[in-house]
């Protein structure tokens, strides 16, 4: 605990405040760090640019971001974001993920079956509004289901009012809310993508790493009825790209940061949380890899899921890295410090200024003191059920889309009855469309696979909680969990969309039927039934007890550190469209100077090194073709923009918003980036724009697509 008297009198005699270091920052559109960008660079950030940024920046729901790139609906991700279309749209005997696709004429372009795509339309502030709702007598459940209320109201009269998808987005872990209006597609078709030899070169070895050499992209174009959309905010193609020392922006949505957390906090993801999820991941990773040694088609059926869970695997891995260095715990340490510090200095100036009836600011010190201790507190409290909770309620234990298309069922019949601000958040009216979209995806689902994913997932309940815990019992049911697995996917009937829309209560309005739900005999259901009540109470416990605690906490210590440093410290990543920026500059490891490029050259110089062997084994296409292409292409590139998991896919742009090239991962000295920004070997890595010009004129057949990106 803090000893409040000395922290304050410290204070009084000379704290130094926190200033926003270096180029850090995931910065909000509507907040863009403009004085920063005008003193260090010279570069006025105009409103203009910033909204042409935002109207042709994307957000794909498979997970990553995205750009458009011609006035008719044509956008750019990663080839590793599209790989979950490249795989819904393949058949046994077809492998787009692996072989590619280019369509050269648009009616050739498939319909991915569930990729929506958001673009940012506004950005309003909704703060005052969604912490009028909670009144300083509530208790933590009171004010959990008021602000919930409060956002969902927002949310349905935006929607209304807009006919846009609305969101409130919690930012400073609850400092503030802004409610985020988006122009959504549910019509998106494949353009082209290359093969996964050339779009992952190097795979898992290299994951993380650089130097690289990827041509990470793939092209979607979307459509509105059943038209190319007009899109006349997009991202000018660079046929040059970035040259070293520039300055380079990147948008995208990054995903989950946790720098504004507390040491408490990080502590905890330390000892508790990472340790939990890297020993889910192992578990997931081993039965992937050896259902897909099992055959060729089945390698297919497995790669993405393989893919995201060793990704994952790795990003979690150096997380915790970077919380057992006691630096970078330090680091944190003295961030707090300084917080309490200018605190403390708030009250010493005011009272100079103001005489003594500046008393009152002394609770923001205070207030800071609480808020960290209160943070520390619920910490000990998650301990207590937090692998329930995530297990049960967050679906770790049913690692299958299976259960979670029965659990959405189960529970609809019993929140659409209620108004929609008071219904769990992810069945309000704002979010409806999207949800029933995924829920009656005709993507293909394969049993064998489901099996076997559910299987190991249900043996890592029973290996976290222990074969006695009730939970377990309950989910096993008398099975052990490959019997339950196979008793489960054989007698579901939910791999068929239209079995799913029988399950699903009827528009309002329509004539009420018999209840499908409680009729149904279908496994699947009968265990989403089983545990419900179970997993409310953990959901229910987890933000009563942990959520809102910790949000009315990290609002008073937002309020602290607006108080003393103003905007000059960014919001964590929130999975929402944000302005990172840096320059291109490579780096030093070991002695050895990286440039800030990679070539075409250096891809086949290391293919031959390693002897052609997978994962460094070129596609045919780039074998056969090799002279035709200039070595000296710059084909992979890296800058010290901030970015995070999320950002894959995000356009990276030059001072005139010109596309330069596509972000896909970031190096091994950047997976810290979740708790600290550094930028003396930390990178974010792209695709070279000069480098998907190349590959794409040279080496595959897509003259019109080349012509849509530069009119030539």
């Amino acid at each position: 605990m803090h000893n409040r008297h000395t922290v304050l009198a410290l204070a009084l005699l000379g704290g130094t405040a926190m200033t926003a270091a270096s180029d850090e920052g995931m910065w909000l559109l509507n907040d863009a760090p403009k004085r920063h960008l005008k003193d260090k660079y010279q570069f006025d950030l105009s409103d203009e640019w910033l909204r042409r940024a935002m109207l042709g920046s994307v957000r794909l729901n498979s997970g990553g971001s995205g750009g458009f790139v011609s006035a008719e609906g044509l956008l750019v991700t990663n080839h590793h974001v599209a790989a979950d279309s490249l795989q819904k749209l393949s058949k046994p005997g077809e492998d787009l993920l692996r072989d590619g696709f280019y369509a050269e004429t648009r009616d050739k372009e498939p319909k991915c079956p569930d990729l929506e795509i958001n673009v940012l339309q506004e950005i309003v502030d909704v703060t005052k509004e969604v912490n009028g709702a909670v009144k300083p007598e509530m208790k933590p459940a009171e004010a959990f289901a008021a602000r919930r209320a409060v956002m969902g109201r927002i949310e349905k009269e935006s929607l209304d009012k807009t006919g846009l998808r609305s969101d409130v987005v919690t930012l400073y872990n609850g400092g503030l809310y802004h409610l985020y209006r988006y122009k959504k597609y549910t019509d998106v078709r494949l353009v082209f993508a290359p093969e996964r030899q050339i779009a992952s070169f190097g795979g898992d070895v290299d994951n993380f790493e650089y130097p690289r050499m990827n041509l990470d992209v793939a092209f979607f174009r979307a459509y509105e009825n059943d038209q190319p959309a007009r899109t006349p905010q997009f991202f000018k193609w660079s046929e040059t790209g970035p040259a070293g020392g520039d300055l380079v922006f990147v948008t995208g949505h990054p995903g989950t940061t946790n720098r504004l957390e507390t040491l408490a906090k990080l502590k905890h993801r330390r000892d508790v949380t990472l340790p939990y999820t890297l020993a889910r991941l192992r578990t997931l990773e081993a039965a992937l890899i050896q259902y897909s040694e099992q055959s060729g088609e089945k390698r297919r059926q497995a790669a993405t899921d393989l893919h995201s869970v060793a990704n994952a695997r790795k990003a979690f891995g150096g997380q915790y890295q970077g919380l057992l260095d006691p630096n970078i715990l330090a680091q944190k340490k003295k961030s707090e410090r300084a917080l309490l510090f200018a605190a403390a200095e708030t009250v010493a100036r005011a009272r100079t200024a103001e005489g003594p009836g500046s008393g009152h600011l002394l609770a923001t010190h205070d207030d800071a003191l609480n808020a960290l201790e209160a943070i520390e507190a619920t910490q000990a409290k998650l301990r207590t059920f937090e692998r329930e909770y995530n297990l049960i309620e967050m679906g770790h234990a049913f690692y299958s889309p299976l259960f979670g298309i029965a659990r959405h069922c189960v529970r609809m019949h019993e929140e659409l009855p209620k108004s929609s601000p008071e219904r769990l958040r992810e069945y309000r009216d704002s979010n409806l469309d999207s949800l029933k979209f995924q829920l009656f995806s005709p993507a293909p689902l394969y049993p064998e696979l489901e099996r076997a994913k559910l299987a190991a997932s249900l043996t890592l309940l029973a290996e976290q909680l222990g074969g006695e815990h009730e939970l377990v019992k309950l989910v096993l049911a008398g099975k052990n969990p490959a019997a339950r697995a196979e008793e489960l996917i054989a007698g579901t009937k939910l791999f068929d969309p239209e079995e799913r829309k029988k399950l699903v209560p009827p528009a309002k309005g329509a004539a009420p039927g018999p209840d499908p739900i409680a009729s149904s005999k279908d496994p699947m259901i009968q265990l989403a039934k089983a545990i419900d009540a179970e997993a409310r109470k953990l959901r229910t416990r987890y933000e009563t007890e942990v959520e809102e605690p910790e949000r009315q906490a990290y609002a008073a210590l937002a309020a602290v550190r607006f108080r003393a440093y103003g905007n000059s410290v960014a919001p964590d990543a929130t999975f929402t469209l944000r302005l990172a920026f840096g320059t291109v500059r490579g780096y030093e490891v070991g002695g050895e100077k990286l440039n800030f490029h990679t070539t075409f050259g250096e891809a086949f110089e290391k293919s031959a090194r390693l002897g052609g062997r997978e994962p460094f084994d070129l596609p045919k296409r780039w074998l056969d073709g090799k002279n035709k292409l200039d070595p000296n292409t710059p084909f992979n590139f890296v800058s010290t923009a901030d970015t995070i998991g999320g950002n894959s896919g995000s356009p990276v742009l030059n001072r005139a918003g010109e596309l330069i090239g596509i972000n896909f991962d970031r190096n091994r000295h950047g997976l810290v980036r979740n708790f600290v920004y550094t930028d003396v070997q930390a990178r974010h890595i792209a695709v070279h724009s000069k480098a998907v010009l190349g590959a794409l004129r040279t080496l595959y057949p897509a003259a019109p697509l080349v012509k849509e990106l530069t009119g030539k």
